[in-house]
This record gives C-alpha cells, sequence and structure tokens, in this order.
C-alpha cells in the first residue's frame, strides 16, 4: 500500500502548467501574473488637489492661524480640466477633488478652512506646502514595478493596471479540467431514478470542487461504459484538458472496463493509497502530451477527499501557486475520534474558535460512515489523523485542514 506523501510526490511531478495568455484585464482576477508589468506613466499623472477647496501657495497663508488671511479667488479649476492655469502670489483659485493644479500652487486649503466664498474667500487655518496635494508620481513612478510576477491578481491589481493604463496582462491562465462519471446505475439529476438507479452526484461535487480550486471545469457528466464509445470520450478530453477526472472508475467490473477501454492511450497506476476515505484509486498520464488523468471511487465522499488531498494541490500547482496545499492549523477536539488504523484518516469536521482563548476547536462530524454526504456539506475542515493512530479522545489537540468557507 502506497502512503499518501508518495502518492502525492507522484501526482504532482506530473504537474502541467499552461502556457502564459494574455487577456484583458477584466477577466485576469483571480489568476498569477505571469509578467513584470513596468508603468510607463506616473500615477498620479499630475499635481492634482486630494480635497475640495482652494489651491494656493503655503507661504501665501502662513498668517491664517493667527488672523485670517483673505484672498481673491481667480478662477475654478474643476476634475478633468485640460485648460494649464497659472497661480499669481497672494491669489487663491477654487479646485475640486482630482483637479490639477495651477502653476505655483504648492497645497490646498480645504473648504472647511474658509468661509466657501466664491470671489474672495476667507481662510482661518494655515496649511504646509504639499498639504491637501497628491503630487506626480507619489504612488507610482514612471519605470516602477507596477504589478510582479507571481502576484495573485485581485481587485486592487485590476484598479491598479488600470490606472496605469494598461488594458491587457500576461496571466498563467485556468488549468482546464475535465471531469466524467461512469457506473450504470447513475441517471442525471433531470431524471427520476428507477429501481437500483442513483443520480450522479460526482460530476457535479467533482466540477464544483475543481472549480472551487481556481480551474476551468468541464463536467462531461455520466459517460457509456461501453469501451470503444468510452475510449473516443476520453481521448477527446486528452486534447482538451490538463486534468481529467473519472469517477467510478476504479473498483469492481466498471473498474475493469474503464482501465480496458483505456489502456491504447497510456498506463494508469491502479494502486490502494494508505488513506481514508478513498483508499481505491488511478493514476497516469495519457495520450501524447501525458495528460494527468485520476480514477476515483463511486462514492462522493471518498471522491471528494481524494480531490481535496490530491487532485486540488495539483490544480492550484498548474496555476502557478508557490503553495498548492490549504491551510493547516492545530485544533482541539470537543469529541473523540476514531480512525482505521495504518491509513492516514482525513474525517470531516466543524472548526470552531474559542473566543476568549484564540484557541482552535474541532467538532467531528458523521463519523458513522464515509456515505454521509450531509455531514461533508456541514464540514469546514478535515481532521488528518496519523496512519499509527486509531483513536484520539477529546481535549487532544489533531491537526486540521481548512476547507472552503460558506456563506
Amino acid at each position: 500500500m502506497r502512503s499518501v506523501d508518495e502518492q502525492l510526490e507522484k501526482v504532482l511531478a506530473a504537474a502541467v502548467r499552461p502556457a502564459p495568455v494574455r487577456v484583458a484585464i477584466s477577466e485576469a482576477q483571480g489568476l498569477l501574473c505571469a509578467e513584470e508589468v513596468i508603468a510607463e506613466r506616473a500615477l498620479p499623472g499630475f499635481d492634482q488637489a486630494a480635497v475640495d477647496g482652494y489651491a494656493v501657495r503655503s507661504v501665501d497663508v502662513a498668517q491664517a492661524e493667527v488672523e485670517p488671511v483673505v484672498l481673491p479667488v481667480v478662477g475654478e479649476i474643476p476634475a478633468g480640466s485640460r485648460q494649464p492655469r497659472r497661480l499669481q502670489p497672494g491669489q487663491a483659485v477654487r479646485v475640486n477633488t482630482g483637479a490639477p493644479l495651477p502653476t505655483l500652487a504648492d497645497a490646498v486649503v480645504p473648504l472647511g478652512y474658509t468661509d466657501g466664498h466664491a470671489a474672495r474667500v476667507t481662510v482661518h487655518r494655515t496649511v504646509a506646502s504639499s498639504a491637501f496635494v497628491r503630487r506626480t508620481g507619489e504612488d507610482v513612478q514612471t519605470g516602477d514595478v507596477a504589478v510582479r510576477q507571481g502576484s495573485p491578481i485581485g481587485a486592487a491589481q485590476v484598479g491598479l493596471l488600470a490606472a496605469v493604463g494598461r488594458d491587457k496582462v500576461l496571466v498563467h491562465p485556468r488549468p482546464r479540467v475535465s471531469v466524467l462519471s461512469v457506473g450504470e446505475e447513475l441517471v442525471d439529476i433531470e431524471r427520476t431514478p428507477g429501481p437500483g438507479q442513483v443520480y450522479d452526484v460526482n460530476s457535479y461535487a467533482l466540477a464544483a470542487a475543481a472549480r472551487d480550486a481556481g480551474a476551468d471545469v468541464t463536467r462531461v457528466g455520466i459517460t457509456s461504459g461501453e469501451s470503444r464509445r468510452l475510449q473516443e470520450i476520453v481521448e477527446g478530453r486528452l486534447l482538451l484538458s490538463e486534468i481529467v477526472v473519472i469517477a467510478g472508475g476504479v473498483g469492481g467490473t466498471v473498474g475493469d472496463d474503464v482501465q480496458s477501454a483505456i489502456n491504447d492511450l497510456g498506463q494508469i497506476d491502479t494502486t490502494r493509497v494508505a488513506v481514508h476515505p478513498g483508499s481505491a484509486q488511478g493514476f497516469g498520464r495519457l495520450g501524447p502530451d501525458e495528460v494527468p488523468v485520476f480514477l476515483l471511487p463511486s462514492n462522493p465522499i471518498s471522491a471528494l477527499v481524494i480531490f481535496e488531498v490530491l487532485i486540488r494541490p495539483l490544480i492550484r500547482l498548474a496555476l502557478g501557486k508557490q503553495n498548492p496545499h490549504r491551510r493547516m492549523v492545530r485544533a482541539r477536539l470537543l469529541s473523540p475520534i476514531t480512525s482505521s488504523k495504518g491509513r492516514r484518516g482525513y474525517l470531516r469536521g466543524q472548526l470552531l474558535r474559542d473566543s476568549a482563548t484564540g484557541e482552535y476547536l474541532v467538532q467531528p462530524l458523521g463519523t458513522g460512515g464515509s456515505h454521509l454526504l450531509a455531514s461533508l456539506a456541514e464540514a469546514n475542515c478535515l481532521a488528518v489523523i496519523d496512519e499509527d493512530v486509531v483513536e484520539v479522545p477529546a481535549g487532544d489537540e489533531v491537526t486540521v485542514t481548512f476547507l472552503a468557507q460558506r456563506g
């Protein structure tokens, strides 16, 4: 039986990172930047007012703390103005937030420091040079790196790219993942199951998990187990995917049929991994491009746990993430937990935090069996139990790995 770490090492060695592509910045959110974005212009691009008020020379209002200073208002500059203005000594110009400062002005007096008069303004408080002014290049200088290679592109990065005039950016694209389900007992959710039939849960659940991991997902759905047809479908998906997942493709007669159907495409290593749930699984690299292909058990809990442990890190690595694994913490058990000897357990739990001490606490869920899908829906973590541990009493600490947050 292969260890989890050995299987994970084998899987991650097969990571295929798609070549970087240039996309519109509106499509780049959630991806990693694949270039050093150099600012070709300063941000801000000109000295501008940071507040509504009056552009002045700071020396002209230096005495305002002693006695009010009255200055003639010689015009108004709105935001977006393209007309150059020049301020003479002893004058003020009304400015709006974002408006370019007139020549010689080195400060802005906020409206609240004045009487707000339109023709002759009385200033009651002094301002220092550069006060309430956004200076040219204060945020980004020409030639600065605006967004670094390898940085995740979020809302702030998209805004910064727009601010420096970039409409497109080179990114690591989402790896394409195809999800198939096989099994004579399966029906799609649009139909009513007959005797002995069940809904296809896996293709929906695994597609959602892959999407959550950051992949571009195609849910192929239920696929015929007929050898020639299955081979055609898998061969087609290999041309369009960086990862292929076949649920129900391991164990029993169906598993044998699946492996027989794809034998001509490459070698699948079907083995037992020292993990529960989900010990029986298959992995290999098929087709001329050696695309990673996973065979997962039909049990949805087992399939989702294997996805979390092995496939999600592969997707994250393909996205360009340096650390493809979820965050892990130590938490104190609120109830005892049991695990299978000789296999690393990934057991469902509800992670809490003590508001007084900040300590993490975990309540085990669904310990009655690996088939209890409802308990996984309630879980926000997996408790990781070492292979040589069978029982962990309440009060002891265990390692837990975060799942996607709900709500």
